[in-house]
């Protein structure tokens, strides 16, 4: 893994001088908040040595450097799921990537089925904390110290600093805003109304099928983390028989607006 982390860093920073500081990996929905950048070179996934490539409608597959202001941002148009057949260390493998080409914070953003019943699709959700319920733990198996230490303290998983600034902005933007917590399942099956009621009772507020991999990856690298959702359904008796990926990008593309200004407005604040 540690050979492959650098031979992936040394091809990408042979192709452009960047040390991005900022990390962004963009969920369902949510690719087009590059426009926020002013871009400086996109790197297709299929041409980086090592990386895996995206398989699902609504993940471009890209990975795309330049600026937002004066800070510099590598984002991932497009992620990669442990359903499409991938490891747990090849979905997290960018993640380690990103920390060799300089990120020491990383915003994910996903699309999740709400169990809240406060929440409705198009509501963001700030991300405070998770469950991890997925069948395989990326940081399984011989650990490499050269990335960080075999048990990870995993008391703040999203940086309780970049929480309060994302609230601080989301007032100042008048954006509504949740806090909650997220589930993350294998997928890629919607769940059932059965599993719904089950996230709820394990105390969480939403459930997907990413995000949790990332993370602990990147905490185990002392990456500062920051996590936000838009919900695309509702897990309940009412909405769950509509529930389809097509409804679930809508949903996320109309919610898109807020949650660009909110994590421009992070990058820049924070």
């Amino acid at each position: 893994m540690w050979d492959k982390v650098q031979e992936t860093v040394s091809y990408i920073k042979s192709k452009i001088n960047s040390d991005p500081e900022y990390g962004v990996i963009l969920g369902s929905g949510l690719g087009s908040f590059t426009e926020e950048m002013k871009v400086e070179f996109t790197l297709p996934y299929n041409e980086i040595p090592n990386f895996p490539v995206s398989t699902v409608q609504g993940h471009k597959g890209a990975l795309v450097f330049g600026t937002i202001k004066d800070k510099k941002v590598v984002a991932m148009q497009g992620r990669f799921h442990f359903y499409e057949g991938y490891s747990m260390k090849e979905v997290t493998f960018p993640v380690r990537v990103m920390k060799y080409l300089g990120v020491t914070k990383l915003i994910v953003s996903n699309a999740s089925g709400g169990v809240n019943p406060n929440y409705r699709v198009g509501s963001v959700v700030i991300i405070k904390d998770h469950i991890n319920m997925a069948p395989e733990h990326p940081l399984r198996g011989k650990n490499d110290e050269r990335f960080g230490p075999r048990f990870v303290n995993m008391s703040e998983p999203y940086s309780r600093k970049m929480i309060a600034r994302a609230k601080e902005i989301a007032v100042d933007l008048n954006i509504e805003v949740h806090e909650g917590i997220y589930l993350g399942l294998q997928g890629p099956t919607f769940e059932t109304l059965a599993e719904y009621r089950m996230v709820k009772i394990l105390g969480a507020d939403c459930v997907g099928m990413s995000t949790v991999p990332e993370v602990i990856v990147a905490r185990h690298m002392d990456i500062e983390t920051f996590g936000i959702s838009v919900i695309t359904d509702m897990g309940d008796e009412h909405n769950i028989d509509t529930v389809s990926h097509d409804e679930v990008l809508d949903a996320a593309k109309k919610a898109e607006p807020e949650v660009r200004k909110l994590i421009k407005e992070l990058i820049l604040r924070n």
